[in-house]
Order: C-alpha cells, then sequence, then structure tokens
C-alpha cells in the first residue's frame, strides 16, 4: 500500500501538462492545452489540459482526472502501477506500507524477471530454427510482426531452458512456481513449452507474466498455455492488448477473437485493435475491462461447437456489466474459416465489411432463444420465457432490458407486462418519463449541497470556507462536502489542486459524486467572478435555512409553552438577525 502523503508529494511534482505530452501532442489554447482526445475518436479537438488545476477534461467523452488517472485510462495500468510509472519518471522510489498485498507483489518480482528471461531465449531461439521461421512465414507473418509481438520457439529440448539459465538456475523452485518448468514425482525436472511457437502474454505493463505454445503442425494439444501462477491468472488477462490499445482507443472499438495467431495474423493484415481471451471462454473480468476499453466490443468466435459455446458464454457474461450507451456485438463470418484464414483469403477490407455486419447482443440474444424453443407452438413460446428468465433478470443496463423484452414478448405472444411479471422484473418507473408538460425542458432545481459541491469542485480551496457544522449529511453531496472540508481542515489535503482532491478520495464512498460531478467543471464557463458569486450565495443560503430551523424549532416550543427565559432570549436574537 502506498501511504497517501507520498501521493500527494508525487501530484504537487508532477506537472500533469507534461505526463500527458509524454503520450499525445498538445497544443497552447489561452490558459489551458488542447488535443484530439485519446480516449475516442474526433477530428475536431475537446481534450483540455488545466496546469493550474492539474486536470484534464474531455468535453466529448468525458473523460476526466489528474495526472494519474490519465496514465491509468491512457496505459490500462492499475493505480499502483500508475504510481509506479510517474514517479519513476521523477526518479522518486515509492514507499511501501507492508500488508499482504505489497508482500505477495515483492514475492513476484523475482517470477518477472525469470519470465522476461525466458521470453529472450524464446525469441532466440526463432531466429535460429529455420522451420520455425518457415511455419510463420506460411501463416502469413513478417518478421516486424513476430517482433512486435516478441514470437519466439521452444527447441524440441527436454531441458533446453537450462541454456536460459544454467543448470544451477534451473534447479531455482522459482523456475517451476511461474509455470516454465515442470517436475515430477521423481524430482526430476523438464521444460513444460517443446518445439513450439512461443507467444508471449504481458500484462498492462508489458511484462511476460505467460506463454501461450502452438504446435508445429499436427499435434495435441494444439495450444499449450501456462499453468496459473502468482503472476498469471488467465481469467483476468486479454493476449495482444499492449499492442492493440492505441488502435482500440482510435477506433472506439476492440475486437475479441479466441487465438494467438487471430491476433497476429489479423494484426499483419492491418487490424490492430484486436485482443484474445485466454482460453475461449471470456470472464466477467473479461467483459469489464473490454467495456471500459471502447464503446463497441465484438465478439468473433470460431463456427465451430467450441466457438458457439464460446459465443453464448460470452452473450451470458456480457448481461451483468451491459451499460446503456455501450455495444457488445457478435460476428458471425460466412464458411468455416477463423478470422486469420478470412483475412489471408479475402482481405482486410472483406473483413472489415464483416465486422459492421455483426449482431447486437440484443439480436443476437433473442435469436438464439427462438433457434433453442421455437415458439411456433405453445409449449415452445413457455420454452421461450423460461429460457429467458434468468438472462433477463441478469441485464444491468435497465433501457436495454425493456428493449430486450418487448422483443421477446413479442415472440411469446404476450405483452411486454405479462413478460416482466412472469420473470419477476421490475419495470422502469413512470416519473422517468412522464415529466408534465409544465416541467418539459426545464433543468431540475439544484440543491444547496449540490451547488456548494460544484463551486469547491472548482475552486478546492473554497473548502476551507465551508461552514460544515451547518451541512446536512443527508445526501451524498453533503457527505462529501464534508468529507473535504474535515481533510483540508486537518491538513490532509492541500487546497490548491483539483487533481490531488480527486486522488485523496479515490476508493473512498464519495468517489461516485465526485466523479459524477466533475465532468461538469470542464463543461462550465470560466468565470470566476460569477462562481465566487455562486458560493458565497449558496453559503448565505445555508446559514439562512439553518437560522429558519433554529427559529422553527424554538416557535414550537413556544407554542407548547415549554420555552426558558435563555431561549427565549436566543429566539429574539434569531428573529431580529433574520429581518437584518
Amino acid at each position: 500500500m502506498i501511504p497517501e502523503s507520498f501521493i500527494q508529494e508525487l501530484l504537487s511534482r508532477v506537472d500533469i501538462v507534461a505526463v500527458v505530452e509524454r503520450y499525445i501532442t498538445l497544443k497552447k489554447a489561452g490558459a489551458n492545452y488542447q488535443a484530439c482526445c485519446p480516449f475516442h475518436s474526433e477530428k475536431t479537438p475537446s481534450f483540455t489540459v488545466s496546469p493550474a488545476k492539474q486536470f484534464y477534461h474531455c468535453f466529448g467523452c468525458g473523460a476526466h482526472g489528474s495526472a494519474i488517472g490519465f496514465v491509468m485510462q491512457y496505459s490500462g495500468l492499475g493505480f499502483v502501477e500508475a504510481v509506479e510509472e510517474l514517479a519513476g519518471q521523477l526518479g522518486m522510489p515509492v514507499p511501501r506500507e507492508v500488508t499482504a498485498r505489497s508482500q505477495e507483489k515483492a514475492k513476484q518480482q523475482p517470477l518477472t524477471e525469470r519470465m522476461a528471461r525466458a521470453a529472450r531465449f524464446y525469441k532466440e531461439q526463432l531466429k535460429a530454427s529455420p522451420k520455425a521461421i518457415d511455419y510463420l512465414k506460411g501463416r502469413g507473418l513478417t518478421g516486424e510482426i513476430a517482433a512486435r509481438y516478441g514470437l519466439g520457439y521452444a527447441p524440441d529440448d527436454w531441458q533446453g531452458l537450462q541454456r536460459a539459465f544454467m543448470e544451477g538456475d534451473y534447479a531455482d523452485p522459482a523456475l517451476v512456481e511461474c509455470g516454465l518448468v515442470i517436475e515430477n514425482e521423481q524430482g526430476r525436472r523438464y521444460d513444460r513449452f517443446r518445439d513450439r511457437i512461443m507467444f508471449p502474454i504481458q500484462d498492462a505493463r508489458g511484462n511476460v507474466i505467460g506463454f501461450g505454445g502452438r504446435v508445429l503442425g499436427q499435434g495435441e494439444p494444439k495450444y499449450l498455455n501456462s499453468p496459473e501462477t502468482p503472476l498469471f491468472r488467465k481469467g483476468e488477462e486479454l493476449y495482444g492488448l499492449p499492442q492493440a490499445r492505441k488502435a482500440i482507443q482510435q477506433q472506439d472499438m476492440v475486437l475479441v477473437v479466441e487465438g494467438y495467431m487471430d491476433v497476429v495474423g489479423l494484426a499483419q493484415s492491418g487490424v490492430e485493435n484486436v485482443v484474445a481471451t485466454l482460453g475461449t471462454a471470456a470472464t466477467g473480468i473479461n467483459i469489464q475491462r473490454l467495456i471500459r476499453l471502447a464503446d463497441r466490443v465484438v465478439f468473433c468466435f470460431d463456427r465451430d461447437a467450441a466457438g458457439d459455446r464460446a459465443a453464448r458464454r460470452a452473450m451470458e457474461v456480457s448481461l451483468e456489466y451491459l451499460v446503456d450507451g455501450k455495444s457488445v456485438e457478435f460476428l458471425t463470418m460466412d464458411g468455416d474459416q477463423d478470422p486469420d484464414e478470412f483475412v489471408r483469403e479475402h482481405g482486410r477490407d472483406a473483413f472489415l465489411q464483416q465486422t459492421r455486419n455483426a449482431a447486437r447482443l440484443s439480436d443476437f440474444l433473442v435469436r438464439k432463444l427462438i433457434q433453442e424453443s421455437n415458439p411456433r407452438t405453445a409449449e415452445g413460446r413457455a420454452k421461450l420465457v423460461s429460457e429467458a428468465k434468468p438472462l433477463l433478470r441478469k441485464i444491468s443496463a435497465s433501457v436495454l432490458r425493456v428493449q430486450i423484452s418487448k422483443e421477446i414478448a413479442r415472440h411469446a405472444q404476450l405483452s411486454q407486462a405479462e413478460l416482466e411479471a412472469q420473470c419477476g422484473l421490475r419495470p422502469l418507473a413512470r416519473s422517468r418519463f412522464a415529466v408534465p408538460p409544465s416541467q418539459r425542458g426545464r433543468p431540475a432545481p439544484n440543491s444547496l449541497e449540490h451547488t456548494l459541491l460544484l463551486t469547491v469542485l472548482r475552486r478546492p480551496e473554497r473548502a476551507a470556507r465551508l461552514p460544515a457544522d451547518l451541512i446536512p449529511r443527508d445526501s451524498a453531496e453533503g457527505e462529501a462536502l464534508c468529507a473535504i472540508a474535515a481533510a483540508v481542515e486537518h491538513a490532509d489535503l492541500p487546497c490548491n489542486n483539483l487533481g490531488l482532491l480527486l486522488e485523496h478520495f479515490r476508493g473512498s464512498p464519495h468517489e461516485e459524486v465526485i466523479a459524477r460531478l466533475t465532468p461538469r467543471i470542464g463543461t462550465e464557463a470560466d468565470d470566476e467572478g460569477e462562481h465566487e458569486a455562486l458560493f458565497g450565495d449558496a453559503v448565505e443560503r445555508l446559514r439562512q435555512r439553518d437560522l429558519r430551523r433554529r427559529i422553527d424549532a424554538l416557535n414550537d416550543k413556544a407554542r407548547t409553552g415549554t420555552l426558558s427565559a435563555q431561549e427565549r432570549r436566543c429566539l429574539s436574537e434569531l428573529l431580529a438577525r433574520k429581518r437584518a
């Protein structure tokens, strides 16, 4: 765990403009800097970096955050890794509070070094193996694409890795722990991978954490993967992500295939926004990560029984993580070719046309249910509803769930209300849509807490002037305001840096409401005089609200005849203040 004080020191020393410019080109635009957003495709710059606020914001897609947040979003790193990346650029050693997690990471470091050494060895062996080179050339791959993905070759030798680790190191238990070497019951050791094309699996930082090995020609298993290790959990990783990240961001679409060769083959043909699941089944962690990467996720699996099962599994898992405005799609190509074979025979443009014809998840789901239930009969329609029930109940995107429910109800010859009742679904509240005519077009009035939080986020130093004792804690905005005021008062949070404020509350109960309001800061006019007036007016209204509350409480006591002499004097003073 990294101490909070170090995060503050890091963000106070780092310049967000310099950080962002390591990844994209910025142009000066008044007090700020601009660029085309790296997180979605656009032709007109809408991405702004504020050196004064140490904060970035995109007017187009709403992406925003601190320097740490930018590195996390751009590079796909976790919080700790992003902090390490920035600290390394400044030459700052990252202190650690000893926790079970930090002890586990320290234990992983020697494993990472051994995996890197094995990857170098396999690359060297590929250069020296004519049959491996000929195999890759036969699959249409060039040396450039092989180098980009770090492809290698495991020699046909039971203990070939001894040449990489020497005899003493080959006996190291860490080689078994990271899955490079197998030790049998008699204690004899041998390489896990032999006579295979090697595909290094990298984490978000580019560290090799595992391998996939493909046989040359015929043989079983066709693909052999690293086992689960302290470094490698196959359900959490996506092959090819480090190489595909830039293309995914540019196109706002990620293509998900089954195999390593599909990834490199498509990349060789110019389709670079492609990754692969490790094993045919997509996991919930995979889906969450993919949806964060792009607004459009397209699964493309082989047209065989395993591919059909993988597509069905991906569809079912996706239901729990769908977000309205995001699209999950399924590509079923003509014929029985896998994506690599199709693109080599028909070319890049023909493949891209196929992706444009991918079925939306809603269509894919309904089509599968109809195929499996045959709703031409009453029994089939009953089966359709029964099969649809657990799937509909999984869908997290409320508006999309309504649309799919309507379509299934139509095929089941039921009304939408009848289907929802049978499936135990709660209908969307009418109040979300039935707005009275007199109110249409009017924005909902903001609470005092909402207004105060917005103005404090614009200028965090205003938190020092908040009358925290008058802010009610019965709303998320009120709780967040009190937390910000307390952090400033106790010097836990420097009060002049929005980036620091965002990172201070990362992972806290207040992160959600702060993240929800922060994009508003980037879109409102920079008239600080106006915002200061708003802040002052809101504070005064807060005081007046408290004054009315206290007067009302004393008046209630007066009506019951229980008002003391001291309370009577207090009521008179409060009434005088109200008239002033």
